[in-house]
């Protein structure tokens, strides 16, 4: 008597939907996981721009001077974008207050980030972010 050799249709379809199960828990994972990787870029960018505000205030008395560059980036509804382009960081300047907020670029991977949205950082130190995890996104 001869034996067949080779899979059934039935064994091929349950590999198939035990792959199909693993990738629908692994991609929504891999995806947070890039996003939180990705906030770095924000992270980077708010600090420094708030370095540069801070040499401005230091060197002129106050963060919205004319001669400040940064400033004058930022000033009108400007925008500085984060190195890796996935973040742009707007400002409200005052004399002795500044307020950074670094927004979402539509059309990235973080334009989905709803647990952490756009990250804020005060001239004060306050950070926070305007999604559910709050100022844990820092």
């Amino acid at each position: 008597m001869k034996t067949q050799k080779g899979f059934t249709l039935i064994e091929l379809m349950i590999v198939v939907a035990i792959i199909g199960i693993i990738a629908g828990i692994a991609y929504p994972s891999y995806m947070e996981s890039v996003r939180k990787s990705n906030r770095a870029d924000a992270k980077a960018t708010l600090n420094d721009v708030a370095q540069r505000l801070q040499r401005c205030f230091t060197t002129y008395n106050a963060y919205n001077h004319a001669s400040c560059g940064v400033a004058n980036s930022l000033s009108g509804g400007g925008s500085i974008q984060s190195a890796e382009g996935m973040y742009s960081v707007t400002a409200v300047l005052g004399a002795t207050t500044y307020a950074l907020t670094a927004q979402p670029v539509a059309g990235t991977s973080q334009a989905a980030d709803t647990k952490c949205g756009s990250l804020t950082l005060s001239n004060t130190g306050v950070r926070n972010a305007s999604g559910s995890y709050g100022a844990a996104c820092w």
